[in-house]
């Protein structure tokens, strides 16, 4: 039964290649479309702007930001945005950054109001979170202080 497996793959193997060889497949580049000025963006009202359309917004308290409240290593921050709004996106951006915006998700209709993800954050600042939710934009802040090194300082 080995035996067979082995040459089953062996084969398909095999044609794959000769196929790749001849030209018949040939890797092609994919990439989805995403908002470049958005993430070029210097300050987090141009972030907004680019991304949304509009950089109004209102705090709301039923966004809910998970992160640490000390990241001793900035290079890899864990955040999460819990909403209990209809999303149709959520964004997440790094106050004090060079380029503030961190990450954005696009969201289905049926999609829960969740999202996880490491950052980078370069110096202590708010963690921003933007819920696009019925046409308008709601926030809520997270400081998070970001150490050298470790020491907790």
């Amino acid at each position: 039964m080995q035996r067979r497996s082995f040459l089953k793959g062996t084969l398909a193997g095999s044609v794959i290649a000769v196929a790749a060889g001849a030209g018949l497949l040939s890797p092609r580049q994919v990439l989805a479309a995403w908002p470049e000025s958005s993430f070029a963006a210097k300050s987090v009202n141009d972030a907004m702007g680019t991304l949304f359309g509009t950089a109004d917004n209102t705090p709301s308290g039923k966004i809910k930001v998970k992160a640490p409240d000390i990241a001793e290593n900035g290079a890899v921050v864990p955040v999460s945005v819990t909403t209990q709004m209809q999303a149709s996106a959520i964004a997440i951006i790094a106050e004090t950054n060079g380029t503030p915006l961190a990450a954005n998700f696009e969201l289905s209709d049926s999609a829960k109001g969740f999202v996880s993800t490491r950052i980078k954050m370069r110096k202590t600042s708010d963690v921003i979170a933007v819920v696009k939710s019925g046409g308008k934009l709601y926030t809520a802040r997270k400081n998070v202080k970001v150490t050298i090194g470790g020491c907790g300082g």
